[in-house]
């Protein structure tokens, strides 16, 4: 099959003849083509898509030695000539993308020795594994400029075959993964890979790059970047966020920092106000369940039913009760939405066990929790209301 791809990466549109198409082994159909300028996936740079005379190809892939374009449904069986259109947006962005990965990566190994161990080329942005512990971000800038510095100097971008023994005269950047059929992909004196990608004539056809992101992986560094088109695309996304902050902010762009930072200051003061007054009002809520002490079978008790409290709550209003009071026994009971949770604490000179207690209360909600013979908590379903499970205590308690 004539790979027309890597005659002229640029083709969009071209005009071959149907070999046949067949389905694989899991229904999926595919063509094969006399010849096609779809490039199939691999060398980390994705697939092309498109069309067959109008019919979607939303694969392409390189399998036993022939190009398989998959389609969204299969073409007529009368076909024979075939019209092949590429999605060029998509394609353009792999060429941009792989072409920056390139002087990223010749960037990291000309100013730092660093190597590139692996490179994903995503759908939004694109990363290099650096085989390094650390980077810096000054490398990492001199590294961007480096590379933006290539591309504005719009240096050629040539590919071609060469034999294995003709290797000795390029100083390649990394070993070949392949033996034969060697393709390589140069900057004149500045990158030399074995690649079999798709990429721009030019440096310029990049456009520009942007590290985005570093981030450790493993033992190595993953940086983050996008080139070309994502690169505009980004600084509009950027752009669109810093407008909205800065009508919600009430502040231009470059005196959001401080706009955040004054906004963090007063909200943790907020916070900190919030907490005070919420301690407040359970302190009036401990002293009024106080007031509401009853007895039984010789206990001082305090038993209350919550409507949606927080069980730090419960566990605060049981504090303060006891902390006053060191003959008193509490236990509180919030249902929040199917849930029942129970907090039992008793004073110093009490003398029940709180956690045989709650062995008795935890089987009536299928409930679990934890604790020690002076203070217990936990939760389970609502199987029965709280008002029914004070109740309970009030009999586990009387016949103990």
């Amino acid at each position: 099959m004539e790979k027309l791809f890597y005659q002229d990466p640029y083709i969009q549109t071209f005009t071959t003849t149907l070999i046949k198409q067949i389905q694989d082994e899991f229904g999926k159909w595919y063509a094969l083509l006399e010849q096609t300028a779809f490039y199939p996936e691999g060398g980390g740079q994705p697939y092309d898509i498109g069309t067959l005379n109008n019919q979607k190809v939303i694969d392409v892939q390189e399998i036993n030695g022939e190009i398989r374009h998959y389609l969204e449904d299969p073409l007529p069986e009368t076909t024979g000539e075939i019209k092949g259109t590429i999605d060029w947006e998509r394609r353009y962005d792999h060429m941009q993308q792989h072409a920056g990965q390139h002087l990223l990566s010749a960037a990291f190994e000309e100013l730092f020795s660093y190597k590139t161990k692996s490179f994903h080329l995503g759908k939004e942005t694109s990363t290099i594994d650096l085989d390094i512990n650390e980077l810096t971000e000054q490398e990492f800038l001199e590294a961007e400029a480096l590379v933006n510095k290539i591309i504005l100097e719009n240096r050629k971008i040539v590919a071609k075959w060469v034999s294995k023994d003709a290797l000795s005269d390029y100083p390649l950047r990394k070993e070949l993964s392949v033996s034969e059929n060697i393709r390589l992909v140069i900057i004149p004196d500045f990158d030399y890979s074995g690649c079999g990608g798709t990429h721009p004539r030019t440096t310029g056809g990049v456009a520009s790059l942007k590290i985005l992101s570093l981030e450790k992986q493993k033992k190595m560094i993953r940086v983050t970047f996008v080139a070309g088109n994502r690169v505009l695309k980004q600084l509009q996304e950027k752009q669109q966020v810093l407008s909205e902050l800065s009508i919600l902010l009430n502040a231009p762009q470059n005196g959001m920092a401080e706009a955040v930072s004054r906004m963090l200051g007063q909200s943790k003061e907020q916070a900190k106000e919030l907490k005070d007054t919420k301690d407040k009002l359970l302190d009036y809520e401990a002293m009024a369940l106080a007031s509401q002490m009853e007895s039984v079978g010789g206990r001082a008790l305090i038993l209350a039913v919550f409507q949606t409290r927080e069980m730090s709550e419960l566990q605060s209003m049981a504090r303060k009760i006891t902390s006053g009071a060191d003959d008193i026994n509490v236990f509180l009971f919030a249902e929040n939405a199917g849930k029942v949770q129970f907090v039992g604490a008793k004073g110093s000179k009490s003398d029940l066990n709180m956690k045989l207690i709650a062995k008795d209360v935890f089987p009536l909600i299928n409930g679990k929790g934890g604790g020690s013979e002076s203070f217990v908590q936990g939760g389970g379903e609502r199987i029965i209301t709280g008002n029914e499970l004070l109740q309970e205590i009030k009999r586990i308690l009387s016949n103990n």
